[in-house]
């Protein structure tokens, strides 16, 4: 049994067919390497205040769970990314097999579009929860840090504006 090779034209409409998919699949790639990044941060964090504090750490610091379930939640979408670039990726080889072969492909390939979609969606879904999280997290530290407390006029922050002396300034004479 001799299998039919496919045509030019046929390959051609094949190809343009999985463009979609091969958009999809550079634009997962990308938003997970934006995911490792806010992971990385995150691991940094956690071995910062590990490495500061000597005691178990998930009772000395605050900032420890909000941190882990930040670390939790770009994790699960650090998954659902690669799920859907897997799945991104055997829609375009079921597509060329099946365009090799000449079978139908249209509703599979649809069908696999839809999943690959589906679980991007649920990826962005948990960084714009990591990413509301660490919006609370940041207020949270403002609101701690403004709390009213006693001046102490010997402690100084390094960050506060000094007025420059007379002879400092370029302006005045010497």
């Amino acid at each position: 049994m001799l299998i039919d090779t496919p045509t030019a034209a046929h390959l051609s409409q094949v190809i343009s067919q999985v463009t979609a998919p091969a958009f999809l699949l550079g634009a997962v790639a990308a938003f997970v390497s934006v995911l490792i990044g806010r992971m990385n941060r995150i691991v940094d964090k956690l071995q910062t205040l590990h490495a500061i504090i000597d005691d178990d750490i998930s009772e000395a610091h605050p900032d420890v769970p909000h941190l882990k379930r930040r670390a939790v939640l770009l994790n699960k979408a650090i998954v659902l990314s690669t799920i859907s670039a897997i799945i991104t990726s055997l829609l375009v080889v079921v597509a060329f097999v099946c365009g090799f072969f000449h079978f139908q492909h249209e509703y599979g390939v649809a069908l696999l579009f839809v999943i690959a979609l589906s679980f991007f969606t649920l990826s962005l879904v948990d960084l714009i929860r990591e990413a509301r999280l660490s919006l609370h997290d940041l207020t949270h530290h403002k609101r701690s840090k403004n709390r009213p407390t006693a001046p102490n006029p010997q402690q100084t922050t390094g960050f506060e504006i000094q007025a420059p002396q007379r002879s400092d300034h370029p302006s005045f004479p010497r």
